[in-house]
């Protein structure tokens, strides 16, 4: 792997960028952003990051949807995005359903491998962000830094310490403008 120095972020989708559905989110119709999250998307792609997307889509597996659909959902968030400046430089999904024992459903680090062997870059230090317990862990997994958001899954944490389960190296932010304002202004105080 040729190692190289890339300004990168990986998100989860849903429960971090748009709104969930106990019904999964199957087309773009059904597909709505939290407030802020596009906002904040753009942000880092201003300050020169490349924002992948890491997610695992069991609909897929299920039958519940197609991946027209999916590539639809995904255009109709890249659409919004362009109309702040940003963009999703990719997009790595998992389409297996939890019983079909494949490497890349979160949280095995399979889609973050796939991230990493794309852009021939080691994760070490890279932010994935995200709104569950296997997004956590599935950063550790992968040598990136966890970053979990108080949206989606783990909106019920709010006020409260995090459960001994997740990582220890866990930062918590409120959403994912929070994260991006954090992020960015980290990445600020170690230029000067």
């Amino acid at each position: 792997m040729v190692f190289m120095s890339t300004k990168l972020v990986i998100l989860d989708r849903d429960g971090t960028i748009n709104l969930d559905n106990d019904e999964y989110v199957k087309s773009p119709e059904e597909w709505h952003p939290m407030p802020g999250a596009l906002e904040a998307i753009a942000r880092l792609n201003h300050a020169g990051y490349r924002v992948v997307l890491a997610t695992n889509q069991s609909g897929l597996g299920r039958g519940l949807f197609d991946v027209v659909s999916l590539n639809a959902i995904h255009a109709r968030m890249n659409k919004q995005l362009s109309t702040l400046g940003g963009r999703l430089d990719a997009v790595f999904y998992c389409p297996h359903t939890p019983d079909e024992a494949c490497a890349c459903r979160k949280p095995l680090p399979g889609l973050l491998e796939q991230i990493a062997e794309r852009y021939g870059m080691s994760l070490a230090g890279v932010p994935f962000v995200g709104d569950s317990l296997r997004d956590m862990q599935a950063a550790v997994a992968g040598a990136c830094t966890p970053h979990l958001v108080l949206t989606g899954n783990s909106e019920r944490l709010r006020g409260q310490s995090l459960p001994a389960d997740f990582p220890v190296q866990t930062r918590v932010h409120q959403d994912l403008a929070a994260f991006a304002t954090y992020w960015l202004s980290r990445a600020t105080s170690a230029n000067v």
